[in-house]
């Protein structure tokens, strides 16, 4: 093991008898390591007098040097909480920093809403580092010419990317792009619920709904209940939601099913997106804890304000504002850190249902930390999906 790449950060006592130890972590990974007890037969600890450091002499082999020998018996620890994880990428940071020295040769990524904005740079990401990604979008056109975009600046990169319909305005759809995974591909690392549309005018889906509901949640939630028995210990789902769920008007009193697709009279197209935010933020703190006893983890992300992407298509206005606020926003490799982040770091693992903004957790709403809300919201999207399918 090589000095240069873990870095000692401190010394601290731990478990019974409060026997020493010594933290080790990784400048790149943020893994962590921990040493503990006496050191080897033969070796001394010593202050090195010129400059002070710590060096360890083994008289056996009449060598020196400046790394613990425990650490080649050294244990990784994985994080029981946010606070134990050290911030090593902010706004910043682009999708492709994060994935900078990662090898994810073998791994299967699911990408909605991949052809365009934050979710072609994150399957663009995840392709250039050796992950095969499908693209599981609406269009298939666009689609193809992404992965053809992709393939001039990287062709090994454009190999490992594959097309599969699915519309999210559809329950049917899910359906049958579920099908068509469980029989193509045995297993599913990273789940990433990346789709959304916002500024809808009031449109109803071919089942009926709400289109901002069902596209920004409920098919989403669908989709990822009937790939469940392809995700393990080793898989995550990353939920994207937004910053906007803090200002949903939803209430867990009376809350129904008429409150989250709401009619033509009561619209207000912002508010619409508002509510199915806070519900992908419900859905994610939900899942995780279902799911907990599985060891998979989810995740929900926040990917940036107002970033300039195709989500503001549907009405003039979004757009005109989105054009002005555009050279102060984040760019498309930096809106899709996070999720990245959500999906690979190696210090979340263990964790659940958590809500991450720049690539670091985020306290959100109390609403959405709601237990009773969380249970509803999933409860009322169960009994719509079982009654839209029974027809």
């Amino acid at each position: 093991m090589h000095g240069t790449v873990w870095k000692k950060v401190h010394i601290l006592y731990f478990g019974k008898g409060w026997s020493k130890s010594t933290q080790w972590t990784h400048p790149r990974t943020g893994k962590i390591k921990k040493v503990a007890g006496e050191l080897p037969m033969g070796w001394e600890r010593k202050i090195e007098e010129k400059t002070g450091k710590v060096i360890f002499i083994d008289h056996n082999n009449k060598t020196t040097t400046y790394i613990d020998p425990r650490l080649a018996f050294a244990v990784e620890e994985v994080p029981t909480s946010v606070s134990e994880i050290r911030q090593r990428f902010d706004g910043s940071s682009t999708a492709l920093q994060i994935l900078h020295g990662r090898a994810l040769s073998g791994k299967l990524a699911i990408v909605t809403g991949s052809n365009v904005g934050i979710g072609y740079e994150t399957a663009k990401s995840l392709a250039f580092h050796g992950c095969t990604v499908i693209m599981a979008n609406r269009n298939e056109k666009s689609t193809e010419e992404a992965i053809a975009k992709i393939a001039q600046e990287r062709p090994n990169a454009g190999r490992l990317l594959h097309f599969r319909p699915l519309d999210l305005c559809s329950l049917a759809s899910c359906e049958r792009f579920a099908k068509m995974i469980k029989v193509q591909f045995p297993h599913i690392d990273y789940l990433i619920l990346n789709a959304g549309v916002m500024g809808m005018p009031h449109t109803l889906t071919e089942d009926g709904l709400e289109i901002t509901f069902q596209v920004n949640h409920l098919s989403h939630f669908h989709l990822t209940l009937l790939l469940s028995d392809f995700l393990d210990h080793t898989s995550r789902v990353v939920v994207l939601s937004s910053e906007s769920h803090r200002f949903a008007n939803l209430k867990l009193e009376g809350l129904s099913e008429h409150h989250l697709s709401v009619s033509d009279a009561k619209y207000s197209s912002m508010m619409a997106y508002n509510n199915s935010k806070l519900c992908n933020v419900l859905f994610a703190r939900e899942l995780g804890k279902r799911w907990q006893n599985r060891g998979i983890s989810v995740f929900a992300c926040h990917p940036g304000n107002l970033v300039s992407t195709n989500i503001s298509r549907h009405w003039w206005l979004f757009r005109l504002f989105f054009a002005i606020v555009r050279p102060f926003t984040k760019s498309l490799q930096q809106a899709a850190s996070t999720s990245i982040f959500c999906a690979v770091a190696p210090e979340l693992t263990g964790l659940t249902g958590i809500y991450f903004n720049n690539c670091f957790f985020c306290e959100p709403s109390q609403l959405s930390q709601n237990d009773q809300m969380s249970e509803k919201v999933w409860e009322i999207s169960e009994k719509m999906i079982e009654r839209i399918l029974q027809k």
